[in-house]
């Protein structure tokens, strides 16, 4: 959640930070601190309130100039969004300077440790509980990298730490375990960042960070150890995109920026998975075959937005290779005690790849025996590495908290997924693995056509700014198209939004029916299963006989609803399977528009985080 910025090279230390927190911005955050070494010492700053507050209070107070810093965007966990409880937090000296990602869990015993010898802390926050251990282990070793191993052995719970001393003013130090943590090496200079973003408008060469890992940064070179102490094997990977991917090119929010890059997205994300001969090529699927072929059940686990990728992804398995599949929300997966052994295939979806509940989800499958593959976005992050395999979206950064481009493509991936188990498990023939190829290659067509035509669902979002509710149905894979443009209206435009399978209408959720309330519905095709079309239909009359508005998506030629439709919102005709891609596209600019007009933050909502590192 929150964002991480170190730096030591040769250029300004405040300048390349405070950059650096800028492009972090969208991970969500409610306070902001630097701090630098300089003449022998160390300075810092921080103020609750976004970066626009840390900057005046720059100006108002400048900082000395040095080459060696650390920053830091927090999202409040323990202790309110205050000035004092803003990171860095310092020991009583001013020596140390920490931030901090996560959760130690242990900070309350080792508090009162801190306090029986003279410690004064001055925040609420289980941070500064490691400023002032490292203080202390830095006095008996003098050897800063040593001494953030000594007190990481000492922690418990999900943590990224990064530590600067002034008696080492050439050295900013990381850890991390559980939590994200990448570095980045130029020229005499290197970086360490919770996002590649922070730092790739300096360098594309970054290194991953394992599990329970202390880094050294150093102008000249980057070392890596255990927390034992011991050398540690790190990757080196190049990041394919550039500065320019992730700044707002003209658009006014970044999530307009993104809903935009859609088409490209998904386009991409099919790039390179389909041979000459038409068949999947699922290069980084390293799950053999014969392997898949023994797999009797498919687990989906995600939070959010992906889970409901997952849930469509759900009817693609099953009905493409007719194996039984549950989609778990993450968070609750391990605590119910799921049935899994080695015949079990966990299928984990996140964006960032640092999903915290996600993550100990897998860890979970994994202990039990289960075969784990990652859908992911972000090179290089800790599900991926921690997973048996990985397909990786090509999304680009998605820097808007809400996530728009990430869920069509994580839908894309699911259905790769789907038609490569088919593929491999003999289900599918390899022609009818062909035709739903050709078919997904013409989405990123449809969805630029659907996105030429969003200018009256804008202006019917705008004429719905005043209202405090708005329902959602679908039926089939539209249930959970519902669901997410119900959270989406949720997390943009802060209105109680609900989805909903529409045939549960008559089960409770009709009551909530009144005059004039929106009420969006996701017709599906007619040519697909008209049995669904059919009985959709008679839900919107249901509804619009009680007074509702209806808002209808439905796919072009489709003039049975057009009666009962008081706003009818068109789609390219696309097979019933694979209209979610369109479907949702409608959902966001409504959402994204509606919360403009009301005069919400589209691209940092507030309470949320693009990350969620801790359970």
């Amino acid at each position: 959640m929150c964002g991480i910025v170190g730096y030591v090279g040769s250029q300004s230390a405040l300048e390349v930070v405070m950059a650096g927190l800028k492009r972090l911005e969208y991970r969500g955050y409610d306070s902001a601190g630097v701090a630098v070494l300089a003449d022998g010492g160390l300075a810092a700053a921080k103020k609750a309130g976004k970066l626009v507050n840390l900057e005046k209070e720059l100006v108002d107070r400048p900082l000395p100039t040095g080459s060696t810093g650390i920053g830091h965007t927090r999202w409040a966990t323990h202790g309110g969004p205050t000035d004092a409880n803003a990171h860095p937090h310092l020991d009583n000296a001013g020596r140390v300077a920490v931030v901090h990602n996560g959760i130690i869990e242990n900070f309350a015993a080792l508090r009162a440790e801190l306090a029986e010898r003279g410690h004064e802390l001055t925040s609420e926050t289980d941070t500064e509980v490691v400023a002032h251990l490292l203080a202390e282990e830095f006095s008996s070793c003098a050897d800063l990298a040593e001494a953030m191993r000594m007190v990481c052995r000492r922690l418990d719970g999900a943590f990224t730490l990064v530590a600067v001393h002034a008696d080492e003013p050439d050295v900013v130090v990381g850890a991390r375990r559980n939590s994200p943590l990448v570095v980045g090496v130029g020229e005499g200079e290197a970086f360490l960042a919770s996002d590649v973003a922070a730092f790739i408008a300096h360098t594309r060469s970054a290194i991953e960070l394992g599990q329970d890992q202390v880094v050294e940064l150093r102008r000249d070179g980057v070392t890596v150890t255990g927390f034992d102490g011991r050398p540690a094997d790190v990757r080196s990977y190049n990041v394919d995109w550039d500065a320019a991917a992730a700044e707002k090119g003209g658009y006014d929010y970044f999530m307009l920026k993104e809903i935009a890059e859609q088409p490209k997205a998904v386009a991409d994300t099919l790039l390179g998975r389909i041979d000459a001969g038409g068949s999947l090529t699922l290069d980084e699927v390293r799950i053999s075959a014969s392997e898949l072929r023994e797999m009797d059940k498919v687990v989906i686990v995600a939070c959010g937005t992906a889970f409901h990728a997952g849930l469509i992804a759900k009817y693609a398995i099953e009905h493409w290779t007719r194996i039984p599949c549950e989609v778990e929300l993450a968070s609750e997966f391990r605590y119910r005690d799921p049935i899994l052994d080695a015949q079990t295939l966990v299928i984990a979806i996140s964006q960032s790849g640092e999903t915290m509940d996600t993550l100990m989800a897998l860890r979970h499958a994994r202990e039990q025996g289960s075969k784990v593959l990652a859908i992911c976005n972000t090179n290089g992050s800790t599900i991926p590495r921690e997973s048996d395999a990985v397909l990786y979206t090509h999304a680009g950064p998605e820097v808007a908290v809400a996530s728009t481009k990430a869920f069509l493509t994580q839908l894309v991936a699911c259905y790769l997924v789907a038609l490569y188990l088919g593929q491999v498990r003999g289900t599918k023939w390899g022609d009818e693995i062909q035709d739903v190829i050709r078919d997904l290659s013409r989405i990123a067509d449809s969805v630029e056509r659907v996105l030429e035509t969003m200018e009256p669902v804008r202006e019917l979002a705008r004429s719905l700014a005043d209202k405090n509710t708005v329902l959602f149905l679908g039926r089939h894979v539209g249930y959970p198209v519902a669901l997410e443009g119900a959270l989406k209206l949720k997390e943009l435009a802060y209105m109680h939004a609900e989805g909903f399978a529409a045939g549960e209408l008559k089960h409770g959720p009709i009551a909530l029916i009144d005059e004039d309330l929106p009420v969006v519905v996701v017709v599906p095709s007619p040519r697909g299963r008209s049995i669904l079309h059919d009985k959709i239909v008679s839900n919107i009359q249901e509804i619009r006989a009680r007074g509702a508005r209806t808002i209808v998506i439905a796919e072009e030629g489709d003039e049975a609803v057009v009666p009962y439709a008081d706003h009818l919102i068109r789609i390219p005709a696309t097979p019933t399977l694979l209209q979610p891609l369109v479907a949702t596209v409608p959902l966001q600019v409504f959402a994204c528009e509606l919360a403009t007009a009301r005069g919400n933050e589209v691209d940092q909502p507030r309470n949320l985080a693009k990350s969620v590192t801790v359970e």
